[in-house]
């Protein structure tokens, strides 16, 4: 496995990683990314392993987990029961509650919702350059989740900042900032979840949370901090991703010309320039992929992001086509941790990108678009537009 080394907070490599990802898989389906100190799966055959050979997991085997700071505590005592973070048998409970009460029915009874949201925040639209990303990627998806979970809307804006905040703890440029925000974003989360639940405990509704409260798995509920951390997830999960997948795709579609929204197009967005780069998996015993051997306690990234421009792959996998045929792209992960949200994600993108082209068929670039310093998160600082007569 040869070494290949790149800071991740470089603003060049910030703004277009993808060099690197050619780079990294000219070397083999596997390269030692020296700034990270972990083995990486890069090519679209070794990401797929990775992430569903049984073998490896997100837990981190007991005999290393580290030593949690106690100024971060409270952030990682929310993550402990997050079914992200977990592996069978406690994974399969949580995700079984969790897709009880999340199912295709649920979700496609949503459609109307996002299609009359879509419009009503069109029509608010200012005239002028605007940021696309403030005035409809973010509001879409993170109204949407509210509205699934029955979480008051008006309270959209404290759920994007205790968001951002958290999930910053997983980038690379995290500081002791960061850190601090995150612990106080994560105390009010936890308020304010803990708070809504015991209200709608006492008055349950036909919301995701109250359906949560009840969902039973053999007999067994979620307990309070189960329940507490999941809302969190889901929250979190539910907007995240969107808001950077609708603001990159969209910034795609408009320096391509393209208007035309179909479920293809979609799946090319999400492949092209998807809004999370890296997943990491522990090793839970001896592992051969490849060339290559893995011992328990070891650690690979799958570089999403380098799977989905894989020539192997995909023809011409730098260019973006709308009509592309070819392999399950690895933007939602994949095994027992792919993406819980994905048909409500393809949902929100698709009505969301129909109706924006509908009503703005000139929407243009109003300045040359950057993404933010969030590695390995891929998603812009903002997305200045413009209507042209």
């Amino acid at each position: 496995m040869q070494n290949i080394s790149q800071s991740p907070v470089d603003p060049a490599f910030v703004q277009d990683p993808y060099p690197f990802y050619d780079k990294a898989r000219s070397l083999g389906d596997f390269v030692y990314w020296t700034d990270y100190e972990m083995a990486c799966a890069v090519s679209h055959q070794a990401v797929h392993a990775v992430l569903r050979d049984r073998r490896m997991g997100r837990e981190c085997p007991a005999e290393l987990a580290p030593d949690i700071a106690a100024h971060l505590k409270p952030f990682f005592d929310v993550e402990a029961h997050s079914m992200l973070e977990l592996e069978p048998p406690r994974h399969t409970r949580l995700r079984a509650l969790v897709l009880r009460a999340f199912t295709s029915r649920t979700i496609a009874a949503l459609a109307p919702d996002i299609r009359a949201l879509c419009h009503q925040l069109i029509d608010a639209f200012p005239s002028g350059s605007f940021d696309f990303l403030t005035a409809y990627a973010q509001p879409v998806p993170v109204v949407i989740i509210s509205r699934l979970l029955g979480v008051p809307e008006e309270r959209a804006d404290d759920l994007v900042r205790w968001s951002n905040a958290m999930v910053a703890m997983y980038q690379a440029r995290r500081t002791a900032q960061i850190e601090a925000d995150a612990i106080s974003a994560t105390e009010d989360f936890v308020a304010f979840m803990r708070g809504y639940i015991a209200q709608r405990r006492k008055t349950p509704t036909d919301d995701l949370i109250s359906t949560l409260i009840a969902a039973e798995s053999d007999g067994e509920k979620l307990s309070e901090d189960e329940l507490i951390t999941t809302c969190i997830f889901l929250l979190n999960a539910g907007h995240e991703a969107t808001v950077h997948t609708l603001g990159n795709g969209t910034k795609t579609l408009l320096e391509h010309g393209v208007r035309d929204i179909t479920e293809a197009c979609i799946e090319e967005l999400i492949r092209f320039d998807p809004p999370l780069h890296m997943f990491t998996r522990w090793v839970y015993e001896h592992v051969t992929i490849g060339a290559h051997d893995f011992k328990r306690g070891d650690q690979i990234a799958c570089l999403l992001a380098a799977g989905n421009r894989d020539p192997d792959a995909y023809a011409d996998p730098a260019t973006f086509l709308p009509v592309r045929k070819g392999p399950q792209n690895t933007s939602f992960g994949g095994g027992i941790h792919f993406c819980v949200g994905a048909p409500l994600a393809r949902l929100e993108l698709n009505i969301a990108l129909e109706v924006l082209f509908e009503r703005c068929p000139n929407l243009t670039l109003a300045e040359p678009p950057r993404y933010a310093d969030l590695y390995h998160f891929h998603g812009l600082e903002r997305l200045m537009v413009t209507q042209t007569p």
